[in-house]
């Protein structure tokens, strides 16, 4: 049997492998010593096979589902699914009036029998909209935790020493994808 191809790592596999490493920190699963160790070996890192390694003990699976990113995107579409809902109960009240406008000239039956179907629909709009709208997201105490932590990391790194050479330029808010 042949020997497994090493495939070389890129500055995008070290990113993400850095940024489930801050997820990781941020949700506990690792201290700031191990932290910034596995951080150093991720920048150093020349495969992916050695970046699998770093990360290799860690729950991925509940950290991504924890992912503020992600946690943002399904609130996004909760939203837009509320407002697709809307958007087809104020086509369906357009209709009905229109309908029952039609039949009251035509006919001269001038029965209000629209208020049934917009209220029941009504109320489903509401059932839908009402637990989106005043969601409120768990807090984390580990997480807030975890933030000051990254916080004193961050203005630690800007300071002279072997950790600042190794942390992305973007961390420090100028955009660059540069190494130092």
């Amino acid at each position: 049997m042949t020997a497994p191809l090493t495939i070389r790592a890129g500055d995008r596999e070290r990113e993400q492998t850095s940024n489930l490493l801050g997820q990781a920190l941020a949700q506990g699963y690792l201290v700031l010593d191990e932290y910034e160790t596995r951080l150093q070996a991720t920048f150093a890192a020349h495969t992916t096979a050695e970046l699998h390694e770093l990360v290799a003990d860690l729950p991925l699976d509940r950290i991504r589902r924890n992912d503020p990113a992600r946690r943002q995107a399904r609130q996004k579409a909760a939203r837009r699914g509320v407002q697709i809902h809307l958007a087809a109960y104020l086509a369906m009240v357009v209709i009905v009036l229109t309908v029952w406008l039609a039949v009251g000239l035509t006919a001269g039956a001038w029965y209000f029998w629209p208020i049934w179907p917009i209220l029941g629909a009504g109320i489903g709009v509401i059932g839908h909209a009402v637990p989106i709208r005043f969601a409120v997201p768990p807090v984390d105490v580990r997480r807030v935790r975890a933030r000051s932590v990254l916080r004193e990391l961050h203005s630690a790194s800007t300071r002279p020493g072997p950790a600042a050479r190794v942390w992305p330029a973007c961390w420090s808010g100028d955009g660059r994808r540069s190494w130092r």
